[in-house]
C-alpha cells in the first residue's frame, strides 16, 4: 500500500529557620526517592532467604522514619498484589518462596471450583468447603495441599486479595424462617443470608439485587440486604433487567454525560465544516438491517480505469466526544454497545447514536472518509483519508438492496434507478475483492444467522435462519478494506493504537485438532504454525463429505478468540498482516481510538488516551466486548426456553453441537436452539468421553454421539431459572434396554458414528443488532 496522498520553593532570599532535633517530621520533608521501590523490596526479601518481621525488613531497606508510613502503604498494596504475604507469626514473606499461587476464582455450578494462577501454571482445584470461603471472580491465594483423585492439584484458600462481586442478583427464597438469595449467576453455588431488616420490600419468589455486607468465610455464610426488586421471573423484558445487573452493565448514563449531550447542536454547524472536502454530492449510501437506527457507515464505488474508486464515510464521533470528556468516560466504561433483542445499551447518548452521529438519509453529517484505489483484481493499490462532510442520498436495507442486484426491474423508483449503477459497481468489487481474499487464504466459514420475530408481548413468535446475501457481503468486504487500511497508516505514521488482533492457534488446541484429523485421513499444513490458508485448504477439502459439518465445528474451535492489543499481532483468521476496527465507532470504544490516532496524524501530531495506558485499554476493551455477548447470549437463552416452554413434549430434529462426559447438546434444525441430552438418556450402557473424537461411546453397544452427528429429539423440560432444556431421544432412535442403533431406525441416522451431512443450517451465536460488518 502506499502511504497517505494528501498526505514548591521557599522565598528567594529568606533564611533558613534550623530545625530542632525534637521536632517530629513533617509531611513536607517526605523525599519519595527515599521510599523503597517494590523491586527493592522483592530483592530484600530475596537476599534474606526466610520470611522477615516488618523491623527486620525496614532495617534491611535502610528506610527513614519519614518514609515509614508510606512504605506500610506499599507493602500492603503488595500483599493486595499478591507479591507478598504475611504469615501466621507477623512475617512477610514472597508468595512464590511460601509455595502459594495467585489466580482467579472459577466457580463451577456444582460448587466446585478451580484457581487459574496468574503466573500460567496449571489450575488448582477447589473443593466445595474451599469454595465457600470466595465467589467467583475472587482474585485469591492458595497453597497446595494435595491431588485429587483425578490427579488434580488441589488447592486451600489461604487469603482473599479482592473481591469481585459487591452486589448479587438472584431469587428470594425462605426455609425455616430463614431468607436467603439464590444467585441467578450460575457460577456462584452459595447461598446468600437477608435479615429480617434487610427485605425491603420483596416477596418470595421475586427477583432482586441485594448489596452483599458480608462475604462468605469458611464459618459463615455471605450476607447480602436487598436494595432493588426486578418483579417475578416471568414478567416481560426481566431477563434484560437481569443481564443488565448480572454482567453489571452499565446501563444508565452519567448526569455530567446528559448535560453535556444536552449541550451538543442539532445539526452541523458551519464551523463544524472548516478544514473538510466537501462529499454531499457524492452519492454514498447506507445500507443496513431494516430495524437500525445507528448508521456508522456509508459506501460509494464508481469506475477508475480497469479498477474502482472506492469510499467508505465513517461518522466523525470523535469530533463530538474528546479525550477525557464526561461521554468519553461513560463510553469507556461501557465499551461497546450491547444489542439485546428489541432493545439497545447504546454506548453514546441517543443525541448523538441516533441523531447527530447517524450517517442518516437526507441530511449533512460530519465524517472521516477512507478514499481507495482498488485494482482490478482487488488489491488495494493507494488510500487516503480526510475529514469531510457527506450527505447520505439513501438510507438502503440489505434486502432491497439484494434484491435490486438480481434483478434490475426490481428498481422502480427515482432514487432507486438512479443509484443502481452505483450499486453495481459496488457488487463487482466485492467479487473482486472476495477472489482476493481466497487467493490471501482467509478463513471463510459458512456461518448463518437466526432471526428472531417476537409478539406483541416481548415473547418469541418464530425463530428462523437468515441467511446473508450479496448485500451483507460486499459491505462486509468493504469495511474490512478500509479498517485494513487504517491498521497500515497507524502503523506509517508510528502512532499508538489498538489493533484488533487474532493470534494463531495455540499449540494445544493445534495437537488436539491433528489427532483428530488423523482418523479423518485429513491433514492440516503449516506444521506447529499453520496459516489461514492451510486451513482453508482443509476446509475446502471438507466440502462435500458427510462429516464436514462435524471438521468445520472442530477447526472453529481450534481458533484463538480475537483480541484488542496495542502491540500488532496480525489477524490469523483473516490473513492480514495487520488489522484494526475503525468503522464502527458509535458503537465500538477502540473504533473511536482509531479516529483519534488517524486525526492526529492528520494533523502532525500524536495522540495518547488519558486515564489509562494502550495495553489497559486493550484489556478492558476486550472484557466489554466478552461481557455484551454473554449479557446478550443470557438474554437470547432466556428468551429461547420462554419459547420451548409451549413445545414440551414436541420432536425435533437436531445437530449434535456439544459433546461432555455428562451428555449431547442437540442444536434443533432451524431454531438454533440447544437443549441437552443427559447421559442417562443415551441408553443403558456405560458411555465413555472421547475428548479426542469430541464423542460419546458406548462401551458394550459401540453406539457413539459424536459432534455434528443427527439426532431426533423431543422436549422434556424447561429450566426457566437455570435458562436450560433438557431433550431425549425420540421414541426408535436408540433402544434404552442396550443402547444400540435399532432396526427401525431411519435413513436419516443410520448411525451416530458417521454422521450425515445436516440439512439445516448449523448452530450459531446469535448476535443482534449490527453483526459481522467490520469483520474478526
Amino acid at each position: 500500500m502506499s502511504d497517505k496522498r494528501s498526505t514548591s520553593a521557599r522565598a528567594a532570599g529568606a533564611p533558613a529557620k534550623p530545625r530542632s532535633p525534637t521536632r517530629r517530621p513533617r509531611a513536607d520533608d517526605f523525599d519519595p526517592t527515599l521510599l523503597p521501590s517494590r523491586d527493592a523490596i522483592l530483592d530484600a526479601l530475596t537476599a534474606a532467604g526466610t520470611p522477615l518481621p516488618p523491623d527486620e525488613l525496614i532495617r534491611a531497606l535502610a528506610a527513614p522514619p519519614i518514609v515509614h508510613d508510606a512504605l506500610a502503604g506499599r507493602l500492603a498494596a503488595m500483599e493486595r498484589d499478591g507479591q507478598i504475604l504475611t504469615n501466621r507469626k507477623g512475617e512477610l514473606g514472597l508468595v512464590g518462596k511460601l509455595g502459594l499461587a495467585v489466580g482467579i476464582v472459577e466457580g463451577h455450578p456444582d460448587g466446585f471450583g478451580f484457581l487459574a494462577p496468574e503466573d500460567g501454571g496449571t489450575d488448582f482445584f477447589l473443593s466445595p468447603r474451599e469454595m465457600h470461603k470466595v465467589l467467583h471472580g475472587d482474585r485469591a491465594v492458595v497453597r497446595m495441599s494435595g491431588f485429587d483423585r483425578k490427579g488434580r492439584r488441589e488447592g486451600e484458600i489461604v487469603e482473599v486479595l479482592a473481591r469481585a462481586n459487591l452486589s448479587v442478583v438472584g431469587r428470594l427464597h425462605v426455609e425455616r424462617d430463614v431468607h436467603f438469595i439464590e444467585a441467578l449467576n450460575r457460577r456462584i453455588s452459595q447461598d446468600f443470608l437477608v435479615p429480617a431488616d434487610g427485605l425491603g420490600s420483596a416477596r418470595i419468589g421475586e427477583v432482586v439485587v441485594a448489596t452483599i455486607v458480608e462475604q462468605p468465610t469458611g464459618e459463615r455464610e455471605a450476607v447480602a440486604r436487598v436494595t432493588e426488586v426486578l418483579g417475578n421471573a416471568t414478567d416481560p423484558g426481566i431477563e434484560i433487567e437481569i443481564a443488565l445487573r448480572k454482567h453489571a452493565l452499565p446501563f444508565t448514563f452519567s448526569a455530567d454525560a446528559q448535560r453535556q449531550a444536552k449541550r451538543l447542536p442539532g445539526e452541523v454547524r458551519p464551523a463544524d465544516r472548516k478544514g473538510r472536502h466537501d462529499l454531499t454530492a457524492l452519492p454514498l449510501v447506507t445500507i443496513d438491517g431494516e430495524t437500525a437506527r445507528d448508521f456508522d457507515d456509508a459506501v460509494y464505488c464508481e469506475r477508475k480505469g480497469r479498477g474502482w474508486r472506492l469510499v467508505v464515510a465513517i461518522a466523525d464521533v470523535a469530533h463530538y466526544v474528546r479525550d477525557g470528556d464526561a461521554i468519553d468516560r461513560d463510553a469507556r466504561e461501557r465499551g461497546t454497545s450491547v444489542y439485546f433483542p428489541r432493545r439497545v445499551i447504546p454506548m453514546l447518548p441517543a443525541t448523538l447514536s441516533d441523531e447527530l452521529c447517524s450517517l442518516k438519509g437526507g441530511v449533512d453529517r460530519l465524517c472521516i472518509a477512507c478514499d481507495m484505489d482498488v485494482a482490478a483484481e482487488g488489491a488495494i493499490e493507494a488510500y487516503t483519508f480526510y475529514p469531510a462532510v457527506m450527505h447520505s442520498q439513501g438510507r438502503l436495507t440489505y434486502t432491497e438492496v439484494s434484491s435490486w442486484l438480481a434483478d434490475g426491474e426490481a428498481a422502480t423508483t427515482p432514487q432507486a434507478k438512479a443509484l443502481l449503477p452505483h450499486l453495481r459497481d459496488l457488487h463487482r468489487l466485492y467479487a473482486a475483492f472476495a477472489a482476493a481474499r481466497r487467493r490471501r487464504g482467509a478463513i471463510d466459514f459458512d456461518t448463518e444467522e437466526p432471526a428472531i420475530e417476537f409478539d406483541e408481548h416481548g415473547k418469541i413468535a418464530r425463530i428462523a435462519s437468515a441467511p446473508r446475501n450479496d448485500a451483507h457481503r460486499l459491505i462486509e468486504e468493504c469495511m474490512l478494506a478500509a479498517n485494513v487500511c487504517a491498521a497500515d497508516f497507524l502503523l506509517r505514521e508510528k502512532q499508538a493504537t489498538l489493533f484488533r488482533v487474532h493470534d494463531s492457534p495455540p499449540i494445544d488446541k493445534l495437537a488436539a485438532l491433528r489427532e483428530f484429523l488423523a482418523m479423518s485421513a485429513l491433514h492440516l499444513g503449516g506444521g506447529e504454525r499453520p496459516s489461514a490458508s492451510d486451513y482453508a485448504k482443509l476446509l475446502d477439502a471438507a466440502h462435500g463429505r458427510t462429516d464436514g459439518d462435524l471438521l468445520q465445528t472442530v477447526l472453529l474451535r481450534s481458533l484463538s478468540q480475537a483480541q484488542y492489543r496495542p502491540d500488532n499481532g496480525g489477524h490469523f483468521g483473516l490473513g492480514y498482516e495487520a488489522y484494526a476496527h475503525f468503522t464502527s465507532p458509535i458503537r465500538r470504544y477502540p473504533d473511536l481510538l482509531v479516529h483519534r490516532g488517524i486525526k492526529a496524524a492528520l494533523a502532525g501530531q500524536t495522540y495518547a488516551p488519558t486515564g489509562m495506558t494502550w495495553a489497559q485499554l486493550g484489556v478492558h476493551t476486550s472484557m466489554t466486548e466478552r461481557r455484551a455477548d454473554e449479557a446478550t447470549r443470557d438474554v437470547v437463552n432466556w428468551l429461547k426456553c420462554h419459547y420451548m416452554q409451549g413445545r414440551i413434549g414436541e420432536e425435533f430434529d437436531g445437530t449434535v453441537s456439544g459433546v461432555t462426559s455428562f451428555g449431547v447438546f442437540v442444536a434443533l434444525d432451524d431454531l438454533a436452539i440447544d437443549g441437552l441430552v443427559h447421559v442417562t438418556e443415551l441408553g443403558r450402557d456405560y458411555f465413555h468421553f472421547d475428548a479426542v473424537r469430541h464423542a460419546l461411546v458406548g462401551e458394550h453397544s459401540g453406539v457413539t454421539f459424536q459432534l455434528a452427528g443427527r439426532l431426533r429429539v423431543k422436549v422434556a423440560r424447561v429450566d426457566m431459572e437455570q435458562a436450560k432444556i433438557d431433550f431425549v431421544l425420540a421414541q426408535g432412535t436408540v433402544d434404552k434396554e442396550v443402547g444400540a442403533t435399532t432396526a427401525g431406525t431411519t435413513a436419516a441416522h443410520p448411525t451416530f458414528a458417521e454422521p450425515l451431512a445436516r440439512d439445516g443450517a448449523p448452530r450459531k451465536g446469535s448476535r443482534q443488532g449490527k453483526g459481522r460488518r467490520s469483520g474478526g
